[in-house]
């Protein structure tokens, strides 16, 4: 299979997100830090290139966020081609991974929220280049962690107010609030 990789802009200046036509992971897998990819042989090649601030991992892409002097215009084409030769060599995301289907736990209030955001809000937010997760729901407040592309965004409080939080109050009436765990 030829491994074909394009590239999209993100609503955050810093990150960009790279599409391979091929599924690299089930879940996703995020290290903001050098230090956060030991267990990651594709993260780790990653981060010996200078520029490279954090890398993101979900489904079919990889979203990298770049240092603040570094040019998009300059790394692009060397990152898109890093990328494929690493999907092409099967590189690995993690060491070991024992991935499944999500399992929720908690009140049936909590397990309806979890698949809301599972369900709805995920997939909208990994076209971003970034993922949400639940952390946890305590008097009528959902607080989850956002990553990859939407970690530091500009515009994730308002996707994260009028978007998230809106459907949360609409599908879930117990909902008041949902707020950002800051990493």
């Amino acid at each position: 299979m030829t491994i074909n990789v394009y590239t999209e802009q993100t609503p955050n200046p810093a990150t960009m997100k790279f599409m391979v036509n091929k599924l690299l992971i089930n879940g996703s897998e995020d290290f903001a830090t050098k230090e956060s990819a030991d267990h990651s042989p594709f993260a780790k090649e990653l981060f010996k290139f200078n520029f490279v601030a954090g890398v993101f991992f979900a489904s079919n892409f990889v979203t990298i966020t770049k240092t603040d002097d570094a040019e998009w215009a300059d790394i692009e084409a060397i990152l898109k081609e890093f990328v494929k030769g690493a999907v092409e060599s099967e590189l690995k995301i993690k060491e070991a991974t024992s991935e499944e289907a999500p399992s929720f736990e908690g009140t049936e209030t909590e397990i309806k929220i979890q698949q809301i955001l599972h369900d709805y809000v995920r997939p909208a937010v990994e076209q971003d280049g970034g993922a949400i997760t639940y952390k946890s729901f305590d008097e009528g407040v959902v607080t989850v962690e956002l990553r990859g592309s939407c970690s530091g965004c500009p515009s994730s409080t308002i996707t994260l107010k009028s978007g998230i939080q809106n459907l949360l109050q609409r599908m879930v009436p117990e909902v008041t609030e949902v707020v950002s765990e800051a990493l």
